[in-house]
């Protein structure tokens, strides 16, 4: 690898409070100094000029559907994807089939991923076995596989008793449970938010309380017991409240929001579009500002796609008939971007924050900064690169987005994972195996 020096760029490393204009120093990997000393001739120069310099993003929730699922995606496709939109890590929850529910799961996600993997993969196993809510996993042998977390995402956990089983057990690794809060009692058949426009469309609805009641149920065991929680794509108002009011008890609860539950509302799904149809669903205008203000105050520590790939066969269904879910990795950055950031919503340090140092904090992992030392994942983003979603140029093998043809300003140009390119102008770069 070429000692790399990147100059000209606005650096914004949250992790260590830097907003400023520095150069990237990366050698054999490895970023060995943020300075203003202009490079010797030893040093191939990258311009940044106009751009931001920043960690490489981490999306701490995807779905790569390896495996079992390899018609909609692999892990192969996905990391290409995430490299598309400077995502240099991803998260992939464990609903695949077979499920990840035993270290032999997690061993399998990580040779592959090494093998074909264009970017980092942090596996997570589940909490139950077979995703059924009703016996723990082999937690500690997830872990010590090389699990960063444990979810039943897909599936809320009904089962109290099991949930404050988990997180018992979960402590003893210090180790975060990422919940899918639903209710299944309360969801039902629901296909979209239960409101005024559900009775409009005729269809049947999920109320926000689904979600919001098993958030304040796992809270209280979380506060009982003193384990970790980590709320999954909030949707709603009051998710937001519950979060808000057992951060300020103390309680080890953290929270993410999506693209698509910021950007859009249950209207989206007019036309019965099932590009739309998403598990939460898309809420009301009040939902998705509140939100926009959990995110801005703090309350949401996170914001990941929820990346989420399915046929173009299967989203050609009635909508009642279709799976949940939208593809999201090349589009989340240049969302935050668009919607939050030159909305006036978050500053660029808490953007990058969001999606850096924050879901490295949570997992434990040693990314989402650029301190001497510290491995050469790295994102340059043009903030102002105007371009518009087209679904047929997609990395990933989805192209189920309700963005088609929205005109987004920001993307990341180039990003690196441990000094080696995988995104340049713009464009993937097929590189050799990681390390």
């Amino acid at each position: 690898m070429a000692r790399l020096c990147i100059v000209k760029g606005r650096v914004l490393d949250p992790a260590n409070g830097i907003d400023e204009r520095l150069n990237v120093y990366i050698d054999d990997g490895i970023i060995r100094e943020l300075s203003e000393a202009a490079p010797g001739g030893e040093w191939e120069v990258l311009d940044a000029s106009g751009c931001w310099v920043m960690p490489g993003l981490i999306d701490m929730h995807v779905h790569l559907r390896q495996p079992g699922q390899e018609g909609k995606e692999t892990i192969r496709t996905g990391t290409r994807a995430a490299a598309a939109g400077g995502i240099t890590s991803v998260v992939p929850m464990a609903n695949t089939s077979p499920v990840i529910d035993d270290a032999t799961g997690v061993e399998y996600l990580l040779r592959i991923a090494r093998a074909e993997g264009l970017v980092r993969v942090w596996p997570i196993g589940t909490v139950t076995r077979e995703l059924a809510g009703r016996e723990l996993s082999d937690i500690g042998e997830i872990v010590a596989a090389g699990a960063v977390a444990v979810s039943d995402d897909g599936r809320g956990i009904m089962d109290g008793c099991v949930m404050r089983r988990a997180l018992q057990y979960c402590k003893q690794f210090n180790l975060p449970i990422l919940i899918h809060a639903e209710d299944h009692n309360l969801s039902a058949e629901g296909v979209m938010h239960e409101g005024a426009f559900s009775t409009i469309m005729g269809l049947p609805g999920q109320p926000s309380e689904s979600e919001s009641t098993m958030v304040a149920r796992d809270c209280l065991l979380a506060e009982a017991v003193g384990g970790r929680v980590h709320v999954c794509h909030v949707s709603a108002k009051e998710t937001c409240d519950i979060i808000r009011f057992f951060k300020s008890r103390g309680v080890a609860v953290t929270g993410e929001a999506t693209p698509h539950h910021f950007s859009l509302t249950d209207e989206a799904v007019d036309g019965y579009n099932t590009h739309a149809k998403v598990s939460p669903p898309l809420r009301t205008e009040e939902d998705r500002a509140a939100v926009c203000a959990a995110l801005a105050d703090g309350t949401l520590d996170v914001i990941a796609s929820d990346h989420a790939p399915h046929m173009a066969i299967e989203k050609e269904l009635e909508f009642d008939q279709a799976p949940f879910g939208m593809v999201g990795l090349e589009t989340m950055w240049a969302l935050v971007l668009d919607r939050l950031v030159h909305g006036g919503l978050l500053s660029p340090l808490e953007a990058v924050r969001k999606c850096t140092e924050n879901p490295a904090r949570i997992l434990g992992i040693a990314r989402g900064t650029l301190s001497p030392g510290a491995e050469a994942d790295v994102a340059i983003c043009d903030p102002e690169w105007e371009w518009r979603v087209e679904p047929e140029k997609f990395q990933t093998k989805g192209r189920n987005t309700p963005f088609a043809g929205w005109k987004l300003r920001g993307k990341v140009r180039d990003a690196l994972v441990s000094g080696r390119f995988v995104l340049r102008e713009g464009e993937v770069v097929d590189a050799t195996p990681l390390p």
